[in-house]
């Protein structure tokens, strides 16, 4: 008979392993309070750091904010619920209006002054140029 080594969590592991993580994105979601996630694509180049977000319906610029502050980027805003048609019953609403916020950790430090944004069907994309860093450098040493 092998020996196995005593695990006190081995039986909490078994039981409760199948449920969801408490702080998954769609944990507490509910029907009338509905945060979206908004979905991003992080990619580095050789000479910038490109952050692409899934935003659709935003409708004009002032409908987003963009900053990059200590190597993060933040995205806030809001989406405008388009009119509702009078007399007509609605069945199903899975699209989100209302404000957003996300923020995105950088993987390389940016120059936040040049940074380029572009909109467009439903995707913003931020371009911001990479820059480098400053730690690390050698100090000559005068001999008098």
């Amino acid at each position: 008979m092998p020996l196995v080594p005593y695990d006190p969590f081995q039986m909490m592991r078994r039981e409760f392993g199948s449920l969801p993580r408490l702080f998954d994105d769609e944990w507490f979601e509910t029907p009338w309070h509905r945060m979206p996630h908004v979905r991003v694509d992080v990619r580095e180049t050789a000479s910038e750091v490109v952050v692409s977000a899934e935003i659709p319906g935003l409708a004009k610029k002032d409908d987003v904010q963009i900053t990059v502050h200590d190597n993060h980027l933040h995205l806030t805003g809001k989406v405008e619920r388009s009119a509702e048609q009078a007399g007509e019953n609605v069945h199903r609403t899975e699209r989100f209006y209302g404000q957003f916020s996300r923020t995105v950790p950088l993987p390389a430090d940016v120059d936040d002054s040049s940074a380029k944004a572009t909109y467009h069907n439903g995707v913003l994309e931020v371009r911001l140029q990479k820059t480098e860093r400053r730690s690390g450098h050698r100090i000559d040493v005068e001999f008098h």
